[in-house]
Order: structure tokens, then sequence, then C-alpha cells
């Protein structure tokens, strides 16, 4: 199992398949397993590198660590893998990572797929959603507004269900201290004044139906960096690698060429 150290954090990464570089970032709380069928894809076509974001999977967990502490972490690893040119996929927190890597290092990713995303918060994108959303669960608990949450950010409730059960089985989930830790890191960031920066051929996917981060987020963060296309799933939620896998595989391959 291959592990790398940046500044005293023990971080894990699976590396297979062969050609062209293509690194793969993670939602929050998830690991790189969320990516299995990504991997099992692509690994004919690309290197798959899949880093588990510190506090996360494999990788260390501090009880403190910020976005900025994900960003130089991925750069750390292009460094010790001594990779000058890659693509880069990341997933809700991961595209927010892989926003923060290309707007640092542009000339490294050549191109770029941020899927459910968006380019600022001034807290989680949960909060944010309660906030959006405050009519409808006013008057609940917040044990009942987590119990509903999952309808307002998918789509297609039974495949995630499967999805998330595949990946708990097969990784070492975060408990609550974890869980708060890996939510706060992503608090007060924002990007837009700096995505004019990126250099990278980008896709941002959004999902019709998502709670979590709205398309009106995609598109804005689409806007904002130069030579990027913008593309709406219509039957997908916060996961549309999920809800819609075989389109969105197809799409990520035709992308990346």
């Amino acid at each position: 199992m291959p592990f790398f150290e940046n500044e005293g954090t023990r971080l894990f990464y699976e590396d297979t398949g062969t050609g062209k570089p293509l690194v793969l970032l993670h939602g929050l709380t998830s690991n790189h397993q969320m990516f299995y069928r990504e991997i099992g894809y692509l690994k004919d076509k690309f290197r798959i590198i899949a880093l588990d974001s510190r506090g996360h999977g494999e990788s260390d967990r501090p009880a403190e660590f910020t976005l900025d502490d994900h960003i130089a972490d991925t750069i750390a690893l292009l460094d010790h893998l001594k990779l000058d040119s890659v693509y880069v996929l990341g997933v809700s927190m991961g595209s927010y990572i892989a926003q923060g890597v290309a707007i640092k290092q542009p000339e490294r990713v050549e191109k770029l797929i941020l899927a459910a995303t968006k380019s600022y918060g001034e807290q989680s994108s949960m909060a944010e959603m309660f906030d959006r959303y405050k009519e409808q669960l006013e008057g609940m608990s917040i044990s009942e507004k987590l119990a509903i949450s999952s309808q307002l950010i998918f789509h297609d409730q039974e495949a995630v269900n499967a999805w998330q059960k595949r990946i708990a089985k097969n990784s070492r989930m975060l408990n609550a201290s974890e869980q708060g830790a890996a939510s706060a890191a992503l608090r007060d960031f924002d990007f837009r004044d700096d995505l004019k920066r990126i250099t990278a051929e980008t896709l941002v996917i959004s999902g019709k139906h998502d709670g979590l981060n709205p398309p009106e987020k995609g598109r804005e963060t689409a806007v904002l960096i130069p030579n990027a296309d913008y593309m709406e799933f219509q039957d997908s939620g916060h996961a549309p690698n999920v809800e819609q896998d075989r389109l969105f595989l197809g799409v990520v391959e035709k992308f990346l060429g």
C-alpha cells in the first residue's frame, strides 16, 4: 500500500494503470474507494492516482486541518511522484481541492474536471443547504433535518445507497469528531477572484437536482474559469458520477481523450 508524508502527515494513495496521469480527488468524509467505477473503467487508458485526503480513508486524521492543507498535500503527491503534467478530476470537496491546485500550479494541470462543485463557501455546504430550505425544514430537530437531507441532496437515492454501502464495506469510515474536523476544513474559502489563473481545459459537471451544491454554483464556477465548459446532468443530484454513472464515465473518457 503506497504512502508518502507531507510535513509529518502520512497520506495514502492508489496508483494503478498506465498512460497519462489522472489524479482523482474524493468528496467529504469519503475516500479513494468512492472511485471504484472510475478506476475500473479508466485504468486501461490512464495512470490513475487516487489520494485519500488527510482526515480520510487510510491517511492520517489530524484533529485540525484546512483546505489549504488538502491542496498542499495534493501538490506534494505530484512532487513525490515527479509528475509535471496531469489531468485532475475532483468531486465535491475534491473539486475544491482541484481548483486550488490548478490555481497554485496552473502549468501542471492540463485538463480539469470539476463535479458537484462550487467556488466559494462561508460555511459547510450542509449548513448552506439548511439555510436554503429553512422554510421546508422549519421546526425540525437536527436529526430530523439530517434524515430528510439525503432526499434534498440526491435524485437517485437507490443508486447512491448501494454506492455508499460498498464504500463503507471496504473503508475505515470517520467517527463524529473526525467528520467535524473534515467539515470545518471547508469553511471560508473563496476562489472566485483566482479562477482566472487556471489554464487547464476545464469541464464543470453539475446535477440538476443537487440541493447541496446547486447547478447555479457550478455554472458560476465555469463562467469564471477561462476555456471552461459546463454540463448539467438532468437525472442527478450531488453524485452525477453515481446517479448517471454510465453517462459520467462516457463524458469523462471523451473529455480526456
